[in-house]
């Protein structure tokens, strides 16, 4: 019976294999673009997850159309797949596909063959590869490894808090991502998790639309951060401006991030804060920058400082408030721009243009996206967003409510 079955299998693959071949040789598409798949020709066998087609993919015209030195950026894992290719779907069809900006994927474990393959052939530009130093990851040499075990055992209550990975990429993102060789020959980034969407046709280069109007750092969405993820966080940010009061701008944004009148809010306060700190930050999981201003002294003096006060790992700081504060105090605030014609959907917050005539024109999609399928509103005019707080604070932007009616 053994005998049997295996002359049978063997049968079955030699005959796949033959009509693979006959397939292959009697394509009917033009003889100079060549696919794995004609769907013309006579004789082939069903496409099916155990075909044994030969992988033959058509060449691509891959050179650049954008003209900035810019790229894309995404932190991710191998088993993160499905999530980076619906990210990538959705960015190269609002955006990239008219530009060709590469791709600069980041993990610290190498890729597997599948993710090279997949991702390479989303994407519109060139794709590259780049395997983080355990140096980069890995918590630094002055981290307690038993503090930090207990930490992660007693932080339950906390987001994330947990996830020793977590950390780690937080850390990472904070202070190394733009130290990775390959980003080293870029100026600019535009920061892509895995499975958010882009709600709007973008219809323009805003790297170059950054670079051209002297900005630094753009941002979509702007809320608060939860105090128990980073409780000292303030009282070392305070240390640090004590220690290097020369490395502050005199244009800076410090009133964005320490402000607290609720009259901007509508009278309500989604997290309160028990320090100076009001707990505002740029979600960083959107993020488009320039990469110099990272490197530059006053960044990496600032992160240095952080790093070393130990938050990261004894506690939980996100990259978001660290970008954010570090951005807001060593930056003009006129260098910082809020992209508020682009829609973006990161769960469970979606940001949406409030004009119908920007939503019309680029095609936006802003269905609810909660989990319910509820009617919800863009995360813009929730209490726990600190964009108003900007538009006052940073863009200069007046309300409604604050004309004054006896003028009138």
């Amino acid at each position: 019976m053994f005998k049997i079955s295996t002359v049978l299998l063997v049968a079955a693959i030699t005959i796949n294999y033959y009509l693979a071949l006959r397939y292959n040789s009697q394509s009917q598409l033009p003889k100079e673009t060549t696919y794995n798949y004609n769907p013309l020709a006579k004789g082939q066998p069903k496409l099916a997850t155990n075909s044994y087609l030969r992988k033959h993919f058509p060449p691509r015209n891959l050179e650049q159309i954008g003209k900035e030195n810019a790229t894309m950026i995404m932190l991710v894992r191998n088993g993160e797949l499905e999530g980076a290719l619906s990210a990538m779907r959705s960015l190269e069809d609002r955006f990239n596909r008219e530009y060709k900006y590469p791709w600069v994927f980041m993990n610290d474990e190498p890729f597997d063959e599948e993710f090279v393959e997949k991702t390479s052939l989303m994407a519109s530009g060139e794709t590259y590869y780049e395997l983080v130093p355990a140096e980069h990851w890995q918590p630094p040499p002055y981290i307690n490894k038993t503090r930090l075990d207990e930490n992660l055992n007693t932080s339950t209550n906390v987001l994330y808090g947990f996830s020793r990975s977590y950390r780690n990429m937080c850390h990472f993102y904070s202070g190394f991502f733009y130290k990775q060789e390959r980003l080293l020959n870029y100026e600019w980034y535009f920061r892509v998790d895995p499975d958010v969407e882009y709600m709007c046709d973008f219809q323009y280069d805003p790297f170059q639309l950054l670079r051209e109007n002297n900005k630094i750092y753009g941002f979509v969405i702007a809320i608060t951060e939860f105090e128990n993820t980073v409780p000292t966080l303030w009282e070392n940010v305070e240390a640090f401006m004590e220690k290097h009061p020369n490395l502050l701008h005199p244009n800076n944004a410090l009133d964005f991030l320490t402000t607290h009148e609720t009259t901007i809010t509508h009278f309500m306060t989604f997290t309160e804060s028990t320090s100076r700190y009001n707990l505002c930050h740029f979600w960083s999981n959107f993020e488009i920058g320039n990469l110099n201003f990272f490197r530059s002294e006053a960044y990496e003096t600032y992160f240095k400082h952080l790093s070393e006060a130990g938050g990261f790992h004894y506690e939980r700081w996100g990259d978001a408030p660290v970008h954010s504060i570090g951005v807001c105090l060593l930056a003009d605030k006129s260098q910082i721009h809020h992209f508020e014609d682009i829609g973006y959907y990161h769960a469970p917050f979606l940001a949406c243009p409030h004009s119908e005539d920007i939503i019309a024109s680029k095609r936006c999609i802003c269905k609810p996206r909660d989990a319910n399928h509820e009617m919800n509103r863009t995360i813009d005019v929730n209490a726990h967003s600190c964009l108003s707080r900007w538009w006052k604070y940073g863009a200069g932007k007046s309300f409604l409510n604050e004309v004054d009616c006896h003028r009138w």
